[in-house]
C-alpha cells in the first residue's frame, strides 16, 4: 500500500473516547442495513422470533470479527488493513430464501460455509481478476452501487416499506429535520463535532420523532443482558450441488463489489492499492463467510454506506473501525444493548442515509473523472453500465418469465451493470486489458 497524500489517515492516533464514539457511529450507520436481512429472511422463512432474536445477535457478533479482521488485519496476509467494515451482502438474500425454502436452514449454512472456500481462492488468482476492474469499471460500479441505494433512503424516509403511516408528512418532517441537522454541522462546524454530524443527526432525530410517538421502548424488557453465540445453532450442516453453486455466483458477485468499494476508500484515504493489498482483502472475506456460515449468520461484504460515512465526516481512520468492531462484539453478546439501536426509527435513518448514499455515488463520478472521455467508447461503457444497473434495479418484474436463478441474477443492479462493463471494458479495450500491440 502506497501513501499518496501527505497524511497518514490510516494510522493517525485517535484518543480511545474519540475513537469509541466514531466507532459506536459507524454502527449505528451500518446497523439498519446489517439487521434488515435477518428481519426478511426470518419472515420469509417463518421462523419463530427466538430465532429472530439469535440471527439478528449472531450477525453482529460475526459483524464485529469479520470487520476486525478486514480492519486490523491477521499478520500479512488476511485484511487490508484499511477503514472497512463487513456486513450482511443484501444481494444473497434471494438465494438465502429460495434455498432455506426448499432445503431448510441447515442446507443454507452448508451453501454458506462451502462457498466461502471459493471466495477464499479467488485471493490467490486476483491478478488475474483485477486486470478487469480498470477505473472505468470500478467507478461505474461505485457509481451504481451509491444511487442504487438511495431509493431504500427515500423507502425509510417515507416511513419504511409496510409501515401503516408509509408517506405521512410527519415522516418526511422527521427526515428532513435529520437532513438539516447534519447540513448544519458540516457548514458551521468543524473538528470532532463535524465528524460526528451523522450521530449527532441521528440521536437528535430520534428524541424529536419521539415527539411524534415513534420511539418504542416496551420490547427492550424482553432482551437479555448476557448471552453466547453459540456455533450451529440450527444444526450441523447440509450440503447439496444446486445450493453451492447459486450461493457461489452471488458471493462471486459480491467479491467484485467488495474490490469496487476497496478501491473508493483508498481514494478516500489518499492511498494507492496493490494486488496483495486486494487479495489479502478478499481473503479476510473469504475468513468471513466461513464464519458466517459456522455461526451461523451470513455471507459479508465490504459496505459502501460507511465508505460514504469517511467522506462525510472526515475520518478515515482504520483503528475506528476496530473500535466499531469490539462495540459489535459486544452488541452481539448484550441483547439489550443491541436493541436500543432498533429505537431509531425508519425517517430518522432515511434522513441521514439519503446524503450518505448519494455520496458513494458521487465518489463513483470521482473515480470516472480520471477516465479518458476524449474517447468515445468509454462513453458508452459508462452510459450502459450505469443505465443498465440502475435501470433494473428501479423497475421492479423486468425478468419474472426467466427461469428462478437467472431472474435473482439479473434483477440485481450491481450484477448488471457491473457485467455491462466488464464485457463492454473488454470489447473496446482489449489491447489494453491483455496488453497485445
Amino acid at each position: 500500500m502506497e501513501q499518496i497524500g501527505k497524511k497518514d489517515y490510516i494510522n493517525e492516533k485517535i484518543p480511545v473516547s474519540k475513537l469509541t464514539i466514531l466507532g459506536f457511529q459507524h454502527v449505528l450507520v451500518m446497523y439498519s442495513a446489517a439487521v434488515i436481512v435477518p428481519i426478511i429472511l426470518a419472515n420469509a422463512l417463518q421462523l419463530s422470533n427466538l430465532d429472530l432474536a439469535f440471527l439478528i445477535s449472531a450477525d453482529l457478533f460475526t459483524c464485529g470479527i469479520a470487520t476486525f479482521l478486514q480492519s486490523f488485519g491477521i499478520g500479512r496476509f488476511i485484511g487490508i488493513k484499511l477503514p472497512v467494515v463487513l456486513g450482511c451482502a443484501v444481494i444473497t438474500l434471494g438465494p438465502m430464501i429460495s434455498i432455506g425454502k426448499t432445503g431448510g436452514m441447515t442446507v443454507l449454512y452448508g451453501a454458506i460455509l462451502l462457498s466461502s472456500v471459493l471466495v477464499f481462492a479467488c485471493s490467490f488468482f486476483i491478478n488475474k481478476i483485477i486486470k478487469f476492474f480498470p477505473p472505468i469499471v470500478i467507478g461505474s460500479l461505485v457509481t451504481i452501487i451509491g444511487f442504487s441505494l438511495v431509493p431504500l433512503a427515500l423507502q425509510d424516509m417515507a416511513g419504511g416499506i409496510g409501515a401503516e403511516n408509509f408517506g405521512d408528512p410527519i415522516n418526511y418532517l422527521v427526515a428532513i429535520f435529520v437532513l438539516i441537522i447534519i447540513l448544519l454541522i458540516n457548514r458551521f462546524c468543524k473538528g470532532f463535532a463535524k465528524s460526528i454530524a451523522i450521530l449527532v443527526g441521528l440521536i437528535l432525530g430520534t428524541i424529536f420523532a419521539s415527539f411524534f410517538g415513534m420511539v418504542d421502548l416496551s420490547h427492550l424488557n424482553d432482551a437479555d443482558w448476557f448471552k453466547l453465540i453459540h456455533p450451529l445453532h440450527f444444526g450441523a450442516p447440509e450440503f447439496t450441488f444446486n445450493s453451492v453453486v447459486v450461493m457461489s455466483i452471488f458471493l462471486v458477485i459480491s467479491v467484485a463489489e467488495s474490490v469496487g468499494i476497496f478501491y473508493m476508500i483508498a481514494d478516500i484515504c489518499e492511498v494507492k492499492i496493490t494486488p496483495k493489498d486486494i487479495a489479502n482483502g478478499i481473503r479476510a472475506e473469504g475468513c468471513a463467510q466461513f464464519l458466517g456460515g459456522l455461526f451461523n449468520s451470513f455471507p459479508y461484504v465490504t459496505f459502501s454506506e460507511n465508505a460514504g460515512l469517511m467522506t462525510v465526516t472526515g475520518v478515515r481512520n482504520r483503528f475506528v473501525l476496530v473500535a466499531a468492531a469490539i462495540i459489535l462484539v459486544i452488541l452481539g453478546l448484550v441483547p439489550k444493548f443491541a436493541m436500543l439501536t432498533t429505537l431509531i426509527p425508519h425517517p430518522v435513518l432515511g434522513g441521514a442515509m439519503i446524503c450518505l448514499f448519494g455520496t458513494i455515488g458521487a465518489n463513483g463520478i470521482k473515480i470516472l473523472s480520471s477516465v479518458d472521455f476524449k474517447k468515445n467508447e468509454n462513453i458508452i461503457i459508462v452510459a450502459c453500465s450505469i443505465g443498465i444497473g440502475l435501470g433494473t434495479t428501479v423497475t421492479p418484474g423486468l425478468f419474472n418469465e426467466m427461469p428462478e436463478i437467472l431472474k435473482m441474477l439479473l434483477e440485481n443492479g450491481i450484477f448488471t451493470g457491473t457485467v455491462t462493463a466488464i464485457i463492454l471494458n473488454t470489447l473496446f479495450n482489449y489491447s489494453e486489458i491483455f496488453k497485445t500491440k
